[in-house]
């Protein structure tokens, strides 16, 4: 996404107050109807116009949290929470763009960035901080865009405009500030791969792997392959935007570019669009994909025209059958299905 100057978005995202007005997190019963499959897990998505992630009730196709608050499963914002102070969440949480659930020594946590520098890893539903830092805090000159947890309990972090890939050693604490990186142009998406035991991660022109070495609380980075991204427009860079396993394929991973949407055959190496429902599914500027592996719905973000940003959506696109959901005064970015892995 294109961001707009630092004071503007300071005085767009926080002068209307929306945000500091919100409790870190908030929990609620569940809704009902709405003629989605039986079995829909809940949608989880990152709001960028209220600065809230979200998680909300697949039975409602029409989703107005101001008018009816039931329809919000759980959120959270870090502004006026104590545990996120040092964070500094009045500049650094704007534009939060990635939210994924994980699953780590069995406690289920939300994985989280903003394009101002935010970067936590947020315990579901408690709020809790398992860890956190800054990036550049109140300004996207490194936007970190997406974030990972692996298996000894350190958090990977993509930054988009800062280039680089950066591996913290977030199995120290709370607030553990070394890390390792590792420069990727346009590093926009992270996956770790643990029947590999690779970390996969996304840039403008290619899809690369990284061996993690050293300690967890002296961790290293080591590219081990790179695959060129298909071009879309001859001439121009293909736009790598968002990377998440194909959940009822594991040997693939979803990829999406400036141009579509592919799945990578990971055993081939080959990127490939012979996936059910491609049609529907592969399009110019997805910004999120995923499928539930029980339902078979994919659930997709594309920006609508008209909104307060360029790469927002009040539309949560879902296929297989087709259908979607509508956020009112909604500003989404992306939008993934709640599946705790």
């Amino acid at each position: 996404m294109q961001l707009p100057s630092r004071r503007a978005a300071l005085l767009g995202a926080a002068g209307a107050g929306i945000a500091a007005a919100l409790p870190a997190t908030r929990a609620y019963g569940t809704g009902g109807g709405g003629g989605a499959p039986a079995g829909t897990p809940p949608v989880l998505l990152t709001e960028q116009a209220s600065r809230r992630i979200l998680v909300l009730d697949p039975g409602r196709r029409v989703w107005d949290p101001a008018a009816d608050p039931s329809v919000v499963r759980w959120e959270f914002s870090p502004v006026g929470d104590p545990r996120y102070r040092d964070l500094l969440p009045d500049v650094s949480w704007v534009y939060p763009c990635e939210a994924k659930v994980r699953v780590h020594r069995r406690r289920t946590y939300v994985l989280t960035t903003a394009s101002f520098g935010f970067v936590a890893v947020v315990e579901h539903p408690t709020g809790r901080r398992y860890w956190g830092t800054a990036i550049g805090p109140g300004d996207d000159l490194f936007n970190p865009h997406s974030a990972e947890i692996l298996p000894d309990g350190n958090v990977a972090v993509a930054c988009s405009t800062g280039a680089r890939v950066r591996l913290y050693a977030a199995s120290q604490g709370p607030r553990a500030t070394r890390y390792a990186e590792a420069e990727l142009k346009g590093a926009h998406a992270l996956h770790w791969d643990a029947a590999r035991g690779v970390l996969w991660a996304l840039g403008d022109d290619e899809l690369v792997t990284y061996e993690v070495g050293g300690t967890a609380a002296r961790p290293a980075l080591e590219r081990t392959y790179g695959i060129g991204l298909p071009v879309g427009t001859p001439g121009k860079t293909p736009g790598g935007h968002d990377l998440f396993p194909v959940c009822g394929r594991p040997g693939r991973l979803w990829v999406t570019t400036n141009a579509a949407v592919f799945q990578y055959e990971k055993k081939g190496r080959v990127f490939v669009q012979d996936f059910a429902g491609a049609a529907e599914i592969s399009r110019k500027s997805v910004k999120a994909v995923g499928d539930d592996p029980r339902t078979g719905q994919v659930v997709t973000t594309v920006p609508e025209a008209g909104l307060g940003e360029t790469w927002w959506t009040t539309t949560v696109s879902v296929h297989r059958p087709e259908s979607s959901y509508k956020l009112v005064n909604g500003g989404i970015y992306k939008a993934r299905w709640w599946l705790p892995v």
